[in-house]
């Protein structure tokens, strides 16, 4: 198939086996699976650590804990950052431009943590 209508003639049928082979891979495990009895009872009970549940499922999480996971998403995204720097800093003809781009880099997010710091958000108490 070629011409402008080919492409798209071969993405429909790539999607057409691609649902052919998700129905059909669907379609026998129903066929294959065992006949599953009744479920024996605390089978679907919440498992908490070995011991059993006390209490209602609601509960309230602080907001300070989603606050210290997107810090440390942040450092770790700029440690990502920082290791392919430090290989390419190496290399003839990055001087000191790639010098003043990390700094750059590194001087925002010195500010972002200071700005945290200030605000007493990596306070954990």
């Amino acid at each position: 198939m070629s011409g402008y209508l080919g492409s798209y003639a071969t993405l429909g049928l790539l999607l057409l086996a691609s649902a052919l082979v998700f129905l059909g891979a669907f379609g026998a495990n129903r066929l294959l699976r065992p006949a599953s009895p009744a479920d024996p009872p605390g089978k679907r009970a919440a498992y908490e650590c070995g011991l059993d549940p006390v209490g209602t499922d609601w509960a309230q999480m602080q907001i300070r804990y989603y606050v210290y996971a997107y810090l440390y998403v942040l450092f770790a995204v700029e440690a990502v950052f920082l290791f392919p720097w430090a290989v390419v800093f190496d290399r003839p003809g990055f001087g000191l431009v790639t010098v003043a781009e990390m700094g750059i880099f590194v001087a925002v997010l010195a500010v972002g943590i200071l700005y945290a710091w200030r605000r007493n958000i990596l306070r954990w108490s």
